[in-house]
């Protein structure tokens, strides 16, 4: 076989509370972990309805659900590879290779290249496949016009589309903008693109998701953000997360937990818009990036 494949990356959730520690363990990288640190992030996932039975975790079936997708809009083998589970960006790299996959094209399912998240999975990707077949990493994909169309539409068909919008996107140490890291300033390009197409001008971006490292990490945060905005007087926000594409902990504990109490305690009116998971449209968007890299490959 000498056909394609694409190996699918997404960062991976654990599928039962069992796992949360060894999960966890792999995010660190083996460094120590705080007790308080691991039961608060078990009584996360058990919120989001993940316990010890042997049903998949909802998170990843989100995932599973764009892979098949993907798969049918294409035509040809899509596998997923996760950074910290099951099945590993390696095992998917293996799955291909022993099928005779002579090129494979490398996607992740989060928009914006950065060297501490996308640069790590190219760096996984590159040495599970070692020179032994032709390759092409897809590096971002922030300003994919179906994308931001897609967004775009999400914004308009919210609720409250007459609130303040703040994008949003996972925080990372801030020592990346000393090392000339393009995260924000592509995440603030996104923003622009999408609020121009849903047509707004009243407008914000916040960061979310900060770790507890000990080190400045990107803000404003969407907590102090939301303070903020109540004291120039604005009554009620929408929030569009701009950096992720899916419903997971990040959306749905960090948002629709945290911020939604901090909302309420400002006297906030807080929503998010749906989050494209597994939409036609960004299934769509993406087949047209992996047509685009095949026939790169062809030419």
């Amino acid at each position: 076989m000498t056909s394609p494949a694409v190996i699918l990356m997404a960062y991976g959730s654990p599928d039962r509370l069992a796992d949360v520690p060894d999960y966890y363990a792999d995010i660190r990288g083996g460094r120590p972990i705080a007790p308080e640190l691991l039961d608060d992030l078990v009584a996360r996932y058990r919120a989001l309805g993940i316990d010890d039975s042997d049903a998949p975790s909802p998170l990843n079936a989100v995932t599973e659900e764009t892979r098949a997708a993907l798969e049918r809009s294409l035509g040809i083998r899509v596998l997923t590879g996760m950074r910290h589970w099951e099945p590993r960006i390696a095992t998917a790299v293996e799955t291909a290779l022993d099928a005779g996959h002579a090129t494979l094209v490398g996607l992740v399912l989060a928009p914006h290249w950065s060297t501490l998240s996308i640069a790590r999975y190219e760096q996984l990707f590159d040495d599970a496949v070692a020179g032994r077949a032709e390759t092409r990493f897809v590096r971002e994909w922030a300003t994919e016009p179906g994308f931001v169309e897609l967004l775009a539409r999400r914004i308009r068909a919210a609720p409250m589309n007459d609130a303040h919008v703040v994008f949003t996107a996972h925080s990372l140490p801030a020592r990346i903008l000393e090392q000339g890291d393009p995260y924000r300033d592509t995440l603030l390009e996104t923003s622009h693109l999408v609020a121009d197409r849903a047509a707004i001008r009243d407008w914000s971006f916040a960061f979310q998701s900060e770790s507890p490292t000990g080190e400045p990490w990107l803000g404003p945060d969407i907590l102090d953000h939301l303070a903020a905005l109540r004291d120039e007087g604005v009554t009620d926000v929408l929030a569009c997360p701009v950096g992720f594409v899916s419903d997971h902990l990040e959306i749905r504990w960090d948002l629709d937990v945290e911020a939604v109490e901090r909302a309420r305690e400002l006297g906030l009116g807080f929503t998010r818009i749906e989050m494209p998971n597994a939409a036609p449209e960004l299934i769509e968007a993406l087949a047209g990036i992996v047509r685009r890299e095949l026939a790169a490959v062809a030419s």
